[in-house]
């Protein structure tokens, strides 16, 4: 080896007995040859057949350079002595591993090729016997047909794959855990994993794969390292029906996630049933002519219960633009029973009268609903088209609610000034004495504290971070809160929407600790439902399902939303298979 002060890396071995926490900490692989003499890194190892082959990327140049990064392979009966090692690639690859079983008779391997000589490609290769490869000439002839053996996984040109971890059989095809990199030569670029399950007997067809990332950068020790905003697979494990996944967190440390196996399955063969149905009758409420202050739009409705009845109060928006409340109710959840000919809530301070043209947007936005004792506060958008939507809050005693006598408090708005802040509530219970408020800045939804219930204007100025879009998935872009949360024994149960590159409104969940809710326990990696319909995709806003409220009847949730700006639908979920989502 060249006489050079570096510090090549070398590959390690260590031992765990419940698969988090690791002794016996020992090298495995060092650089010995010529063609690794630079650095042993990343490996993938499988069983096959009495033997154990652990693929690695190996350093032959230096400065680095894409001919001088290869794959080689060392060969092991039990796992804690090399007994042999080659170079396999006779040109720039990574990430290599074999299939545990042969296939047709066949040992086969997937490895990532050109990958620091782009555009990459995951491609699949089949040997008659162990020393094939590591054979050169068969190699080089494989290489002069690299389309034929690749998988079509990258959805831009600007994307990069890797493959992750040696695929895992299961009943429904191989399962492939692989790195997918969005807008990999920008600076934008974004690290995610995700799965593809491929064909048992011909592993070049595709059955299925994720539509978003299952993990991206979200931790702190995932964002910050020797390189940031890194999370790449490199191994799973089964146990008990769980997959674990093994992955490296800005190249600094080792992480674990883990996530049901027949969860993933059943997303990858089309078997998961939608997590939410939509009412037959949808939509349940839209705009009427003759009523001239909702007859453009009605939508995003607040909702609670009382009196065995679900209380309704909706958005609807006139002809010129102006946004004010209306009110329905239903006894069963579905059907609306009663529907006031007037507004229960109009504009009426400085904040929410229309400033800007005599069409432009202005007035009262997107209600919520909390009861806190004998009083339902309301939190909303308040807008006069000059200033940015602020939150603002109201009141009303339960006795007068219930017998429709709208004698609001006087509102006031709790957004600092000049700060655009939407999609806000209040938590229905005191934590550590003070009373929570959800609201969203931006594009990240957060938190702040009342002690009192006496507001006043502008204090809501803290904003402590609950969580943000993630980049990749489906809510890339935004987040804001859905309904109020609910109190379940497993945490607050929180909807939110997010938005994505698409630009389209979604539904996810996340559990909130119950003694503090500003930690995240979990948290959907897909959306609970999107736009689907025809009234969910056309309408105001096309794509758009935005809730504002939701009622729990049992262990039945009602989701009342608001579709493409321009109609009010309800979906229903079972409670508990949500949290199964977000636990």
């Amino acid at each position: 080896m060249k006489n050079i002060d570096l510090h090549p890396s070398v590959i390690g071995r260590a031992v765990s007995k419940d698969g988090e926490h690791f002794s016996n900490h020992q090298i495995f692989i060092e650089p010995e040859q010529e063609w690794e003499q630079f650095g042993c890194e990343d490996p993938r190892v499988t069983k096959l057949e009495r033997k154990y082959y652990t693929f690695y990327t190996a350093l032959s140049t230096y400065p680095l350079k894409a001919e001088g990064i290869r794959v080689g392979v060392a060969v092991s009966k039990d796992l804690e002595k090399v007994q042999e090692r080659h170079l396999v690639t006779p040109f720039n690859a990574k990430a290599m591993t074999l299939f545990p079983k042969r296939i047709k008779g066949k040992l086969a391997a997937i490895l990532s090729v050109n990958t620091d000589n782009p555009p990459s490609e995951i491609a699949i290769r089949y040997f008659d016997k162990p020393e094939d490869i590591w054979n050169n000439k068969k190699w080089d002839a494989w290489y002069k047909k690299l389309p034929k053996h690749t998988l079509p996984l990258k959805r831009n040109n600007s994307d990069q794959v890797e493959v992750g971890a040696t695929p895992l059989y299961t009943k429904d095809g191989w399962l492939l855990i692989y790195s997918h990199i969005t807008n990999y030569f920008s600076p934008e670029r974004n690290f995610g994993i995700e799965a593809v399950l491929l064909d048992l007997n011909n592993p070049q067809k595709i059955i299925g794969r994720t539509k978003y990332p299952l993990i991206i950068p979200e931790e702190v020790y995932e964002h910050y390292g020797h390189v940031q905003n890194i999370v790449f697979p490199t191994g799973v494990l089964l146990n008990k029906g769980v997959l674990d996944i093994y992955y490296g967190a800005s190249d600094t440390t080792i992480c674990k996630a883990s996530l049901q196996l027949k969860d993933l399955l059943s997303v990858l063969t089309g078997k998961m049933k939608p997590p939410v149905t939509r009412f037959e009758g949808n939509p349940i409420l839209s705009p009427i002519a003759e009523h001239q202050w909702e007859a453009r739009d009605v939508f995003n409705p607040a909702a609670i219960e009382l009196d065995n009845s679900i209380h309704l109060l909706y958005r609807a928006m006139s002809p010129n633009n102006t946004s004010v409340f209306g009110y329905a109710k239903t006894k069963d959840g579905q059907n609306i029973t009663q529907r006031d000919t007037e507004p229960v809530y109009v504009p009426r301070e400085d904040f929410e009268q229309k400033k800007s043209h005599p069409t432009g947007n202005s007035g009262c936005e997107d209600p919520r609903l909390s009861r806190i004792g004998n009083r339902i506060y309301m939190c909303y958008t308040a807008y006069n088209g000059i200033q940015p939507p602020r939150v603002a809050i109201t009141s009303i005693s339960v006795a007068d609610f219930r017998n429709k006598k709208w004698n609001w408090d006087t509102p006031i708005t709790i957004s600092a000034n000049n700060i655009d802040d939407k999609d806000a509530c209040i938590l229905p219970e005191r934590i550590n004495g003070s009373y929570m408020i959800l609201h969203r800045i931006a594009s990240h939804i957060c938190a702040d504290f009342s002690t009192t219930l006496n507001f006043t204007p502008g204090q809501v100025d803290t904003c402590i971070e609950i969580f943000g879009p993630r980049k990749g998935m489906w809510d890339s872009l935004k987040v804001g809160i859905a309904s109020p949360p609910h109190k379940t024994k497993d945490g607050w149960l929180l909807l939110y929407h997010g938005v994505g590159d698409d630009h389209g409104y979604r539904v996810g969940a996340a559990l909130l600790d119950l003694k503090d809710p500003t930690h995240i326990i979990g948290r959907t990696a897909l959306p609970i439902f999107e736009p689907e319909t025809s009234y969910e995709k056309e309408g105001e806003i096309n794509n758009v399902v935005f809730p504002c409220g939701s009622v729990v009847r049992k262990n039945k949730l009602f989701i009342y939303y608001g579709a493409a700006d321009k109609t009010v639908g309800v979906a229903t979920t079972s409670l508990s298979n949500i949290l199964k989502m977000v636990r």
